[in-house]
């Protein structure tokens, strides 16, 4: 198994997206990296919720550096949230964290696939083609109606996701039904590998193999350029680990999310 490399990869993909936000002028969105041991620790003040304020990569090596963690987050005002992969728990980890008053509260899948591997042909039904620059709010339009988020939104997932596309790490698709934008898959490739790093379908869209495509789509392109392994997150047991999992991809493991109650 190569569950450290693929968390690896999930970590340069992240570490990627946040010091491209952070480099913009004055770090408008207050984004914070910080390593503790192996321990990548992330926040974005202006981002709530845990997509990017999460903790990675937290093993049984930096036990004594859980306060020291937890007191990064205190000290921004933000809730740490640990995501921990079976390989780096430990009865003794576990138990530190609860006696800090940390509980588990869900589980987040990560998926693999080793390339170069069978891959299947993209519906001809289906156009995918690189988004281009100027279509960024399309790109945000479609990604907060897929996840039912907010209007208020749409500039600020435009702008962060734009500031990537220069990047040669990333690349943006666009998937097209009859010629109308109907779903976004974001690819980061580095030397250890590729991540399906984001996708969303708009819901008028879905149940047409839309996200199929782009999977398919982000695996011949990672696989072109030469990746080994290709990996994917999903929420436990969802429609986009089945998508993965249909595609050919197979379960590495689940993280166990772990998160503070705030009422003690």
């Amino acid at each position: 198994m190569n569950e450290k490399l693929w968390e690896q990869i999930e970590m340069d993909t992240l570490t990627s997206r946040l010091l491209a936000i952070g480099n913009l002028q004055n770090n408008p969105m207050g984004v914070s990296i910080q390593s503790f041991g192996q321990t990548m620790a992330y926040t974005v003040k202006s981002i709530p919720g845990p997509a990017f304020n999460v903790i990675k990569g937290l093993c049984g090596e930096d036990e004594l550096l859980l306060d020291e963690i937890i007191d990064f987050y205190d000290e921004k005002h933000i809730p740490a949230r640990f995501e921990i992969a079976p390989s780096h728990h430990s009865q003794s980890l576990l138990k530190a964290l609860h006696k800090r008053g940390f509980y588990q509260i869900d589980f987040h899948t990560t998926l693999y696939k080793q390339l170069p591997g069978t891959i299947k042909p993209v519906n001809n039904a289906i156009e995918i083609r690189a988004l281009h620059q100027d279509e960024f709010q399309t790109f945000a339009d479609i990604y907060t109606q897929g996840f039912q988020m907010p209007s208020f939104l749409l500039e600020g997932v435009a702008q962060n996701n734009a500031v990537l596309y220069s990047l040669p790490e990333w690349t943006f698709y666009l998937a097209l039904v009859d010629h109308e934008p109907a779903g976004v898959g974001v690819l980061f490739c580095n030397e250890k590998g590729g991540n399906l790093a984001a996708a969303s379908t708009l819901p008028t869209f879905r149940q047409k193999g839309v996200q199929s495509a782009l999977i398919q789509q982000r695996f011949q392109h990672a696989q072109e350029i030469g990746c080994k392994w290709i990996v994917g997150q999903a929420s436990y047991g969802s429609g986009s680990q089945r998508n993965m999992e249909r595609a050919g991809m197979r379960v590495a493991y689940t993280k166990a999310i772990w998160v503070r109650d705030e009422s003690l």
